[in-house]
């Protein structure tokens, strides 16, 4: 009797070490891929200064300093069994194989531009999931506080480069190019790119910081109020000396969306107008300074000189939503597979034909998409990314219902970065994958989810009920 008592006890300590060293794994798997993220997202942040201050004659080799990380991730992820399975994924990794071969055997016939072109869909594509199941609401917050912190320092130094000349050194181009590193804004003054290689990246940044700021006024005990301040003072102030429309736009569509969760989380209201007197407060303190006021006047010069050229915002927007997705058929004969995977992007160019100032495909993403891979590969790709960011945007209002708006403020910003964002440019791409995985990643809260399914189970089961009752009583 002892002995089997003895066995039995033996199993359950057994067991229970297993268990315990099974725990003890997970964490540490988790760990790792945590920390892989955040090195993916601060090589994100400074891979532009890299190639312009810190290693100018690397800045090639640099365009491309994320892409181990992200290969490590995926390698670490699959043999501890968390490589993301899904129906995106797997469609994305098979069109993205496919492209590569087609390119090689019909297409350019490069190699090197080829495998450029597909590690976009077969090494960072799939981090958006990756992100999603490592990172949950709690490491969404952290890297929100961390963005604030950001902002000030990357306000100082847009400013700076705002008002010095191209050939200064925080101007500098990629590659320590003395002829700066600024874009055509208006009035004289340049569009600065921050610690970034273009200066889309210094607007998808300030777009990241205002999602969090509006975040944080709404959920103000989660963050310093002094770095709140710091960070809306540095947004609002970015707004005009970025030079961008695009920042404008964003950051007033992100504001539409808290608007609009009013609907669903009405006891925000109070808070939403108290953040709300708290942006005219600092907007009029700002409208006394000549920095700011000569920054308004350059933006207001860029929107009258980009009306003259583009046609009105109403017809910009829609220009950008449609994504050149024509000219791969207006320009030239497309065939079926495409001209090659990679031959879109400007490293693609450089390489075939020793250029990378031209669009040999198309500007836009889309037109990009369907001139490297064919219509049907093209067209695949395209219709992927926008169910995945229609996905996103219906799940993140689902949880408003639980009170969880952080992924809701995120789809603002996440939905075009993911559907259409020009994922050809490095930077670009970067920020549709954290900002995609990151809008996954807010919605997994284990407390609020068990909340979430409850809700669900119990809508569910109002539905039933309704239908039972506006059904014919049985027998009669």
């Amino acid at each position: 009797m002892s002995t089997t008592l003895d066995r039995n006890a033996a199993v359950v300590a057994r067991n229970t070490a297993l268990n315990v060293q099974s725990r003890i794994n997970h964490a540490s798997v988790v760990a790792s891929l945590k920390k892989g993220i955040w090195v993916y997202f601060i090589l994100l942040i400074i891979e532009g200064g890299l190639r312009k201050w810190v290693f100018p004659s690397l800045a090639t080799p640099l365009l491309i300093v994320r892409d181990p990380v992200a290969i490590w991730l995926l390698i670490t992820a699959w043999r501890n069994g968390y490589l993301p399975s899904n129906n995106h994924f797997f469609a994305m990794v098979f069109i993205g194989s496919c492209a590569l071969f087609t390119a090689i055997l019909v297409g350019h016939h490069s190699l090197p531009v080829a495998a450029y072109g597909a590690r976009i869909l077969l090494f960072h594509f799939p981090l958006i999931f990756l992100i999603g199941k490592v990172f949950d609401k709690d490491d969404v917050v952290r890297l929100g506080i961390i963005v604030l912190w950001m902002a000030i320092p990357m306000f100082l130094l847009i400013a700076l480069q705002f008002y010095s000349p191209q050939s200064a050194f925080v101007n500098k181009g990629i590659g320590a190019d003395s002829l700066g590193g600024g874009f055509s804004g208006a009035l004289g003054y340049f569009r600065p790119p921050g610690t970034f290689s273009f200066t889309t990246g210094n607007t998808q940044f300030f777009s990241l910081v205002g999602v969090f700021v509006v975040y944080f006024w709404l959920n103000i005990e989660q963050v310093n109020r002094i770095l709140l301040i710091g960070a809306t003072i540095a947004l609002i102030a970015a707004i005009p000396i970025s030079i961008s429309r695009g920042l404008l736009i964003q950051t007033v569509l992100t504001g539409v969306f808290a608007l609009a969760s009013i609907s669903r989380t009405p006891k925000l209201l109070g808070r939403m107008l108290g953040a709300v007197i708290g942006l005219v407060i600092i907007v009029s303190l700002l409208s006394n300074l000549p920095f700011f006021k000569n920054a308004i006047e350059v933006l207001t010069s860029r929107f009258d000189t980009a009306s003259e050229s583009e046609g009105s915002i109403n017809d910009t927007i829609l220009n950008r939503i449609g994504a050149s997705i024509l000219e791969p058929f207006v320009n030239s004969e497309l065939p079926f597979f495409g001209f090659g995977i990679g031959m879109g992007t400007n490293a693609g160019a450089r390489l075939l034909i020793g250029r990378s100032d031209v669009f040999l495909i198309a500007e836009g993403e889309w037109g990009r998409l369907i001139g490297e891979m064919g219509a049907i590969f093209g067209i695949g790709a395209i219709l992927i990314r926008v169910h995945l960011s229609l996905k996103m945007l219906v799940q993140s209002y689902k949880r408003l219902k639980i009170n969880n708006m952080l992924p809701w403020l995120m789809v603002s910003v996440s939905f075009q970065a993911v559907a259409q964002g020009q994922w050809a440019q490095p930077t670009a791409l970067g920020f549709g994958i954290i900002m995609g995985g990151l809008t996954i990643a807010a919605m997994r809260l284990p407390g609020q989810e068990r909340q979430y399914q409850q809700y669900q189970e119990q809508q569910y089961q109002e539905q039933k009920e309704q239908q039972q009752q506006a059904s014919p009583t049985a027998g009669v």
